[in-house]
């Protein structure tokens, strides 16, 4: 988002890092929105984390992201913020939700075990602003992107989502020359994931139309399975290993398929495809290898 937002001229940037105002501390976070008055906000922060690290630390999902939202999306209330964007997740659409999802699909059956936590507080915040416009007609909006990756992810092992953590695994098994990588789940669940080029451009575009009908979902239209993308960074990161599926452990519902037409009916479509975002990142992680797996 910085780099985009710096490309078309805006420099008056509000951007402080966690260390510098910690979101989760509800009067810091209101006294910094009240003294500096942000013409818009656009709240990316959260907690998040794959499969692993959901099933693991729910508790903190839940309470860290609620605070986030709550602090931020009421601050800008009190500061008289006149517009705020907030990105929800993928997550919040239920386990046995027809596809693809569309956005009326939201809140009708009970979400996926394994993020329930995570996807409970990022629907706290969608409803949250759409309480806030009702009573307070406040213009939030909310994006519900799908699966994202992209250089400067979380490349963690043990917290990191679907694609960086396979890229990280991938390479180690090629450095160390490893005979076969193992991964979680079967391999035939189906996942779409969008670039992170392409939802910074969502972002910008929602913010610069007249556009009040929200949520909106973002992504590709498109999905692929874990074995498909599993194969496509084989590719990509050239690893000559066998890659094994082991079906005993969690992989999330069968399906995660966004209907994009909404936004799609407002002139923006993704541009990249996962070929070329998996390369990309894949190049940027090896790059960085020393901090990126960190």
């Amino acid at each position: 988002m910085i780099k985009k937002l710096k490309e078309l001229g805006y420099h008056n940037l509000l951007l402080p890092s966690s260390r510098e105002l910690d979101l989760t501390q509800q009067t810091k976070t209101h006294e910094f929105l009240i003294s500096h008055k942000p013409d818009v906000v656009i709240l990316a922060a959260a907690r998040v984390g794959g499969i692993k690290a959901n099933m693991t630390y729910p508790a903190d999902f839940f309470y860290q992201n609620i605070l986030i939202q709550t602090n931020v999306i009421h601050g800008c209330y009190l500061a008289g913020v006149p517009k705020l964007l907030f990105l929800g997740s993928s997550c919040m659409y239920p386990r046995e939700c027809p596809q693809p999802m569309k956005e009326e699909y939201l809140f009708t059956a009970p979400f996926e075990k394994t993020n329930e936590a995570y996807a409970l507080a990022k629907a706290a915040g969608v409803k949250q602003c759409e309480f806030y416009n009702h009573q307070f007609n406040t213009r939030y909006l909310c994006l519900i992107p799908t699966n994202l990756y992209g250089p400067a992810d979380n490349f963690h092992l043990e917290h990191a989502h679907v694609i960086p953590a396979l890229i990280h695994k991938m390479h180690l098994a090629k450095i160390q020359n490893l005979p076969h990588l193992e991964i979680w789940g079967s391999g035939n669940t189906r996942r779409e994931f969008l670039f992170v080029e392409d939802l910074s451009e969502a972002i910008l575009h929602v913010l610069t139309s007249n556009i009040t009908r929200t949520p909106l979902n973002v992504g590709t239209g498109t999905d692929v399975t874990i074995r498909e993308l599993a194969q496509t960074i084989r590719e990509v990161a050239r690893y000559p290993g066998a890659l094994i599926f082991d079906s005993s452990r969690p992989e999330g519902p069968p399906q995660k398929l966004l209907d994009v037409s909404n936004l799609s009916s407002l002139q923006w479509r993704a541009r990249y495809s996962l070929q070329k975002g998996i390369e990309a990142t894949y190049h940027w992680f090896v790059n960085n290898f020393d901090n990126a797996r960190k």
